[in-house]
């Protein structure tokens, strides 16, 4: 579940989540949050909002901090997603921080992808370039009871239209989640992908691929932090001092600090 901030993605994860309940299976929840200036940790926010569901022993919540990490994801997500599903939860939400056109880091986390966009939200071009349209399984037009709502949908056929020809269309949904509307609707959007997925082996390639990312994620980020390391310390100081002094060049003194 992504989208820009305030589009309501906090209280449409609410409502799913008790329509699931609903029907008997439970369901976990990862409510990535921005991270707290002070303590480094969620904020919680997300959390806050679901309080309806806290003394359900069906359903987990848990708030993780973005820590910096660009793409609406922390980079914890894809190892706590797994370890819920271990628990045995056969359904599981990711509501991201909101995030914008170049942060659509959230498709490649999961199988299906919803977006959620408010009506009056930005204009045709601008719905035209969003990487953040690009990325969506399930687009989703909350507070559809307010003005322009129609226009919206009307924007974004348009621009499923110039997107060419494509194995799912996405569907549009209306929605407005504070009474419930559309909910429905939404949750049989995302049964017919997840039916879409599973023929022709769908979803298992989308989850090799995800496993190729998430391995790729984790050698950056130890790369990166081996890289920290070395540019630190007597060493570093020194190689510093030389590149200042003229004696060395940088790309020289890099491939000093990179020699084991």
């Amino acid at each position: 579940m992504t989208g820009a901030p305030g589009s309501g993605k906090s209280t449409l994860t609410d409502k799913l989540i008790g329509l699931i309940r609903g029907s008997g299976e439970e369901v976990g929840v990862l409510a990535i949050d921005p991270s707290s200036p002070f303590s480094g940790g969620a904020i919680l926010g997300d959390r806050i909002r679901m309080q309806d569901h806290a003394t359900d022993e069906g359903v987990f919540i848990r708030s993780m901090a973005t820590r910096g990490h660009l793409g609406g994801l922390s980079l914890a997500t894809p190892q706590a997603v797994r370890i819920l599903d271990a628990a045995g939860k056969p359904w599981i939400i990711i509501e991201t921080v909101g995030v914008g056109q170049v942060e659509v880091e959230v498709a490649g986390a999961a199988d299906t992808t919803v977006v959620v966009v408010n009506p009056r939200w930005g204009d045709g071009v601008q719905a035209n370039k969003a990487g953040l349209l690009e990325i969506a399984d399930v687009l989703v037009v909350n507070k559809a009871d307010r003005d322009g709502a129609a226009d919206t949908v009307r924007d974004l056929e348009l621009m499923l239209e110039l997107a060419g020809d494509r194995d799912w269309r996405p569907p549009i949904v209306q929605t407005v989640a504070t009474d419930s509307r559309g909910v429905d609707d939404l949750w049989r959007a995302v049964l017919d992908h997840r039916a879409y997925l599973e023929a022709d082996r769908r979803l298992e390639r989308r989850r090799d691929a995800r496993l190729r990312d998430e391995l790729r994620a984790i050698v950056h980020e130890r790369l990166r932090a081996g890289a920290d390391e070395r540019c630190r310390g007597e060493r570093f100081d020194r190689l510093v001092a030389q590149v200042a002094a003229r004696e060395l060049d940088p790309y020289a003194a890099a491939d000093e600090l990179l020699q084991i």
